[in-house]
Parts: structure tokens; sequence; C-alpha cells
């Protein structure tokens, strides 16, 4: 029995997928259907499916992040909005993707390649120079960069210029800002500040942190497998999850 997960954060693409399916690949079972990254990367360690249909963009933990955190567990096949500008980074027949709204024709063909792909047991592509490309092209243009971070301490506003920061964590409502010599809370949630970081810079190794990336001294894998970071002027022990984990692979 071949199986399969789907994971969109939208409810219609998924359950028009979720259809199309089980008309054109009856035999495929589909043993979970996830609304967001954190949760198709559980199916995955739980199910161990050969096929996960995930969507490039979802809140928080993406799709690209889900198949880095997962190659070669099991054939990602993408399904995306975007245009073809973005889809260039695909090479013809390694991976595949839907394009939304999934068409009946694009998908008998995606079906078709994995079969094949599947009856000659063909490892699952390494998605890792797809990812960064594919994380390059789709990364939104023109963004204006947070330059300064400014905090609220009782009667005082402190000024936390971008390039002292050594890390950001989220904090129930509120998002921790630590430099070398200092550090506050503001009450800007960590996703939005995400928004205005430099991804080259600032490396978001767990849905609640953010960290720079030179400050990064080492990283340590503990006997479960588990990574924490230690940076540079800092005693803060940093946890990465399991989805950011490919960022600490030896070359």
């Amino acid at each position: 029995m071949t199986t399969a997960i789907i994971a969109d954060d939208e409810d219609l693409p998924r359950k028009d997928l979720r259809r199309m399916l089980n008309e054109l690949w009856p035999e495929l079972e589909i043993v979970a259907e996830c609304e967001h990254g954190t949760e198709a990367l559980e199916a995955i360690q739980n199910y161990t499916p050969d096929i996960a249909f995930l969507d490039i963009r979802m809140p928080g933990m993406t799709g690209l992040d889900v198949a880095n955190a997962t190659k070669g567990r099991c054939h990602a096949v993408f399904t995306t909005a975007y245009d073809n500008h973005a889809l260039e980074a695909f090479s013809a027949g390694a991976i595949d993707y839907l394009l939304k709204p999934i068409s009946r024709e694009r998908l008998v063909d995606a079906i078709a390649r994995l079969k094949a792909r599947l009856e000659t047991k063909a490892a699952p592509s390494d998605l890792s120079q797809l990812m960064q490309e594919l994380d390059k092209r789709l990364r939104p243009q023109n963004v204006e960069r947070i330059r300064w971070i400014s905090a609220s301490v009782g009667d005082t506003i402190k000024m936390f210029p971008i390039d002292k920061i050594l890390f950001f964590t989220s904090d129930e409502k509120y998002t921790r800002v630590v430099c070398t010599d200092d550090e506050a809370h503001v009450r800007k949630p960590l996703k939005e500040i995400i928004d205005g970081l430099d991804p080259e810079i600032f490396w978001q190794i767990h849905r609640s942190v953010v960290v720079r990336a030179d400050a990064i001294a080492k990283a340590h894998r503990d006997e479960l497998g588990k990574v924490t970071v230690q940076l540079r002027g800092c005693k803060d022990l940093l946890k990465v999850s399991q989805a950011y984990a490919w960022r600490f692979k030896p070359m």
C-alpha cells in the first residue's frame, strides 16, 4: 500500500487535492491531512509515508522547511500558487510541483512520475540546493529591513542597532531581544520581526528562535539527536528544532 500526507494551511485546496487523488489514484492511502508545517513534520515521523504533498508557503514552518527536515524519508511534491519565475528552480523531472488551482492533467502527470519512482525504488531526491534556490526566489522583494529595535523599559526607550543583536526569542506575547551587553522585551511578535530581517544574516533555528548566524560559535548534538547552539559573547544555549537541524549538518 502506497501512503501519503497532504499539508496545506487552506482547507479548500487540501480537500480538492484529496478528492482528486481519491479519484485518480484510489490505491493511494492518505494517512494524514495537515494544516501547518509542524503538523506535517510530525505526520511524516509518525506514519513514514511514501509521498508528502507540501504547500510551499505555510505559516511558521513552510513546506520547504518540512522537506529539508525530512529529506530522504519520502518523495516530496510541492503545491504552490507562485508563478513560473519561481518554479524555474525545479529541475525537470527531479522533483515535482503542482500549480494551484491544480489541474487534473497536471496531477495525472505527477502521479505517473511518482509511480515510476516508487516502482524502481528510486531514492527521494536530495533537495538541499533546490531549497536554497527556491527560498531566494520566493523571498519577498524590496522588503524594508529593520535597522533598529526600540524597546520600552519603564520610562526609558532602549535602542538596539540590528547589527548588535545576537538573537530573538518568542516569549508569549512579547519578543525577547538579546545583545552581548543588554536585553529587553518588545511587544511585536517574532513572526512580524522576522519579515524585516535579512535571512542571510539571521537564521531561524526554531519557530520561537532567530539567531545572528555569524555569532554562532558551535552546535552540539546530544545522544538523542537534539541540537543546541552556543553564541559568542552569550551564555544562553538555544534549542534547534528538527525542522532547522539541517543547517548544522557537517559539510
